[in-house]
């Protein structure tokens, strides 16, 4: 059975993204399509800060697109040196506050010890969070998308614990996001399933599939990636056939085969 996943692959070579091998093991064929596209902002700003870990009481990354962030400004060469001189230490005093693995394992990368990772969502680093920073502490850093969603400010907030959000990336749709859609359901047919990663992807394809999909929509099984992206799916009127448990390949590889065997939850 076809399953469409409405994300980036990892590699340029798809066959070796994750989802690919994950979907793999259960007999599914995974495609992946690029949904968004990320300008970066900001960076001038967010290097600035981060050069003064002196003034915060950590740092919290909840997007894959916040590493990639400061790890363009440290592709400068005096940028780079301060970070593994002396800024890197520093901040490794400090928790860097992570949801996710595919966030934590890039946190390691720039030289940081991820905390929270199995959070899983925004809510449960909000709770987690919220378990070992005292009230009215120095600020923690939020470097962030321009669509990020209020959850984990508003709990941090009425708990008192402060919270600097810095938007460092713009998400658009991307711009093959149309044409990509309709060859594949051209080439391929309507999927028996359609994972959406995040509400900005539900934004910015369910019309586009509902439309390609035709009278063949009903028979789709949608999924979606956390409890996020299942609420913007129900929220547009679409009944959620499973979520994963955790933002990962095998959880969300699993959900999705249960839902397709026959009586599947």
């Amino acid at each position: 059975m076809k399953v469409l996943l409405l994300k980036e692959p990892k590699d340029k070579d798809s066959g070796s993204d994750p989802y690919i091998k994950e979907f793999g093991s259960y007999s599914l064929e995974a495609t992946l399509i690029p949904v968004l596209s990320f300008e970066f902002t900001s960076l001038d700003s967010l290097f600035d800060k981060l050069s003064h870990p002196e003034c915060y009481g950590g740092l919290v990354l909840t997007s894959p697109r916040a590493l990639e962030a400061i790890k363009i400004c440290l592709k400068e060469k005096s940028k780079k040196e301060a970070w593994s001189k002396s800024l890197k230490q520093m901040w490794n005093m400090k928790p860097t506050y992570v949801v996710g693995k595919a966030t934590a394992s890039l946190v390691e990368e720039i030289g940081l010890i991820p905390q929270g990772e199995k959070a899983g969502n925004a809510e449960k680093l909000a709770e987690y969070i919220c378990s070992r920073e005292k009230p009215n502490s120095s600020a923690l850093l939020f470097p962030c998308g321009a669509l990020k969603r209020e959850v984990l400010p508003t709990v941090l907030r009425e708990k008192g614990i402060p919270l600097e959000s810095l938007t460092v990336y713009q998400t658009t749709q991307h711009p093959d996001l149309q044409e990509s859609l309709s060859s594949y359901f051209s080439q391929q047919g309507v999927p028996a399933s359609v994972a959406f990663f995040s509400p900005s992807g539900v934004r910015f394809c369910l019309q586009h599939i509902q439309k390609l999909s035709g009278d063949f929509i009903n028979q789709v099984k949608f999924a979606a990636i956390g409890p996020s992206t299942a609420e913007a799916l129900r929220g547009a009127g679409i009944a959620v056939s499973c979520t994963a448990g955790s933002p990962t390949a095998p959880e969300l590889a699993a959900a999705i085969h249960t839902a397709l065997r026959p009586h599947g939850c």
